[in-house]
């Protein structure tokens, strides 16, 4: 008989754990549109945070590069290629 009442509140307390999580789930997604729209707006901003980033390192490289470009040896002169090539794109 101790089993039996054991497995029932269990299978209640599972139950609830199960309702709570289905009524979290249909709150926050209860338009499919607006789970859309939201994605799409999540994606366009990391994009542009992307392509910001990107812009950032690769000027920070090119500005180092000029930096190093007083480099004795073959080095220097490489450099200064890789710059030339970035500058005329």
């Amino acid at each position: 008989m101790k089993k039996i009442v054991t497995k029932i509140k269990l299978d209640n307390e599972n139950g609830s754990r199960k309702a709570i999580l289905e009524d979290l789930f249909y709150d926050f997604h209860k338009n499919r549109h607006q789970v859309y729209k939201m994605n799409f707006i999540r994606g366009v901003f990391f994009g542009v945070g992307s392509v910001v980033g990107g812009t950032i390192v690769v000027a920070l490289l090119v500005w180092l590069l000029t930096r190093l470009v007083d480099l004795p040896g073959g080095v220097g002169s490489f450099i200064q290629y890789v710059v030339d090539v970035v500058q005329r794109k």
